[in-house]
């Protein structure tokens, strides 16, 4: 071999150290950078420094030090910012916004996390304080009751006392006060579409004292896939009926809607049961709380210590809002390991709720007569809705990640991705103990437009695309409003549902659509796929473990396990139920391969295009059993069991 002389070792010397340091510098530049660290902790100060020995106070606090800090140019615009929140409670006044100056981008995202291990929950709740024994118990009050019964002071929420209809007593959901008690339920007698009243047994309402008593309860209403909740005006007895007339604007819509039906004729009468008055506090576990007195009375479960026990009200409808707009959406916001819990929702205490599927509220709906629109020319009824509420609710935003979080106890839906949305990702998530649907995506009505007008918008942008709900554990939805779901996604495209475990709902499991039409709207191209969806349809019926409605070419329901499906006798045809449904105008769509111990699918009013293989219990046991949580995210149903949810990595 030849020899190099001194000078050409030290070129090649030279070459080889250039090139590694031309290397290095690719190498760096590719590499995200560290970024900065913001501490939060309970027990912190808005004057701190906000490093993990001197936290923060809130998070709020830490988007302000952030957006602070940028603008400060502290933080460089290619520096991502990370938010640790220590474990503990986190009580709100308002919800936490993430505004323009808080967006990440690619290179910097932002993320807002749990420290590894703890739980840090950011609650809408209110702690109840000062439980006594009653000791001098009210008229109304039953007398199996004033031996047992504890009352506390209402707690004052900007100076008002603080109105509710959820209550939890160590992170357990209480009864507000009902008769019949819970899973017990009263008939119908009659239903006056003209007059505006019910009739029911005057049994249910056996107190004399309902005759000259302003604080009148509300009825709760089973109609086959929905409920309906109305506040009673007025309570006319005679013989051995009771006549009730509600408080509008709901008694209007209830009466003039025929969908969902209120059915009262010689086989069936519509269930009902009774809420929010102290006579009907005769039970352990149930609440009432008198506005006018400004207490709260509870008779506790036996495992409970009211000297010792936490009992929160919720005080806030939402926790968290992300909004940016069409030209500068929220992007790039990463949650890891959050708690969102206890919100609240008053719009049934003030309007009544009067839902038409899926927890949509009915703003005004009627029959028509002789039928027929210009967009549905056999269409029999008109509707307009509103939209429910979320813990957490996105708009006008890309690239947002749930990651590991937790949704619980709500008196409405869970997360919402309500419009303008795109490339998210919810995965490994637990929701449970929620009141309405567990995640809610796009657009299902505007409240100006008739619901049964096809939405299709020029601005695709507007449209929710692109999204993924993966690997998450979704249960115990539709606690307040059982007509709701635990996916439901009104017009939207390109969805990918996949690997979810969904469980344990009183209606439907997955629903995806809108519109009950055959006519070209936004949907298409979604993606349902190896779902696992069990225990459904324990209140209501017309459903379906996956229900799909209206034209969505290119949508594949495909390697799903659909199974325990078991309606009560609280529904008409407690037959009338399926483990795949492909509702009205369903058309372009594929379902193959999907896994359940019987072939019972419905074809309601469906378009052309549909395509149905290989369905039922011939389906392969390696299908059938890949559906669901996929290994890494299993743990999330013991979790859900132990009423925990904790990341699994050390920080």
């Amino acid at each position: 071999m030849e020899r190099r002389r001194p000078a050409q070792r030290f070129n090649f010397l030279f070459n080889d150290f250039l090139r590694l340091s031309l290397l290095l510098g690719c190498l760096l530049l590719l590499a995200p950078a560290r970024g900065v660290e913001i501490w939060v902790a309970t027990n912190g100060s808005a004057l701190a420094a906000g490093t993990r020995a001197q936290p923060l106070v809130s998070p709020g606090e830490a988007l302000r030090r952030a957006a602070e800090w940028r603008r400060q140019g502290k933080i460089s615009a290619g520096e991502p910012v990370k938010i640790f929140l220590r474990g503990g409670i986190y009580p709100l006044s308002a919800p936490v916004e993430l505004r323009s100056e808080s967006f990440g981008t690619e290179q910097a995202p932002l993320t807002i996390e749990a420290v590894p291990g703890e739980r840090a929950v950011l609650s809408g709740g209110v702690e109840i304080r000062g439980w006594e024994k009653l000791t001098n118990a009210p008229r109304d009050l039953p007398k199996v009751a004033r031996a047992h019964v504890w009352v506390a002071p209402a707690p004052r929420v900007n100076g008002k006392i603080l109105q509710f209809r959820q209550l939890w007593v160590n992170d357990r959901k209480a009864v507000r006060a009902r008769e019949p008690n819970d899973g017990k339920f009263f008939r119908l007698v009659a239903w006056d579409r003209a007059n505006q009243t019910a009739a029911i047994p005057g049994d249910a309402l056996r107190c004399p004292w309902w005759r000259d008593n302003a604080a009148l309860p509300e009825m709760v209403l089973v109609q086959v896939w929905e409920i309906a909740d109305l506040r009673v005006k007025k309570i006319r007895f005679q013989g051995a009926r009771a006549f009730v007339s509600f408080r509008q604007p709901e008694s209007a819509i209830e009466f003039q809607h025929p969908w969902p039906p209120v059915i009262v004729n010689s086989n069936y009468q519509a269930p009902f049961f009774l809420v929010n008055a102290m006579e009907f506090l005769d039970s352990p576990g149930e609440w009432f709380e008198d506005l006018r007195a400004g207490k709260i009375y509870y008779w506790p479960r036996t495992d409970e210590d009211l000297t010792r026990a936490q009992v929160i009200a919720p005080a806030l409808e939402t926790l968290l809002k992300i909004s940016g707009s069409p030209d500068k959406p929220a992007a790039n916001i990463a949650f890891q390991g959050i708690t969102f819990a206890h919100t609240t929702w008053l719009r049934p205490s003030r309007k009544g709720h009067v839902p038409l599927q899926a927890g949509m509220f009915l703003l005004a709906a009627h029959k028509l007569s002789p039928r027929g629109t210009a967009y549905h020319p056999g269409l029999d009824n008109v509707a307009w809705i509103g939209r429910p509420p979320a813990a957490v609710s996105v708009k006008n935003a890309d690239h947002i990640s749930f990651e590991r979080c937790l949704f619980e106890h709500t008196a409405s839906a869970g997360l919402d991705f309500e419009s303008g949305t795109h490339d998210d990702r919810v995965e490994g998530c637990l929701f449970r103990d929620l009141g309405g649907n567990g995640i809610q995506i796009g657009t299902f009505s505007n409240p100006q437009v008739e619901t049964h007008v096809p939405w299709n918008p020029a601005e695709e942008g507007e449209i929710c695309a692109r999204e993924t709900i993966a690997n998450n554990c979704i249960s115990d939805c539709g606690a307040e409003d059982w007509g709701c779901v635990g996916i439901a996604v009104g017009y939207a495209r390109e969805i990918r549902i996949a690997h979810n475990d969904v469980s344990d709902l009183p209606y439907s499991g997955i629903s995806v659509g809108w519109g009950w039409t055959r006519m070209t709207n936004a949907l298409r191209d979604n993606f349902i796929f190896a779902n696992r969806v069990h225990c459904v349809g324990r209140k209501l019926g017309d459903l379906g473990g996956i229900y799909l409605l209206s034209a969505q070419p290119g949508t594949l329901v495909a390697e799903n396990s659909v199974f325990d499906i078991k309606p009560s006798a609280l529904v008409p045809d407690p037959q009338h139920w399926f483990y795949l449904y492909a509702d009205e105008g369903s058309a372009w769509e594929i379902w193959r391969d999907n896994w359940c111990p019987a072939e019972k699918f419905l074809r309601n009013a469906n378009g052309p295009g549909n395509i149905w293989t290989n369905n039922g219990p011939m389906v392969s046991e390696t299908i059938k059993n890949a559906a669901g949580l996929e290994p890494a995210f299993r743990d999330l149903l013991e979790r859900n069991l132990a009423g925990t949810l904790q990341l699994n990595t050390d920080h």
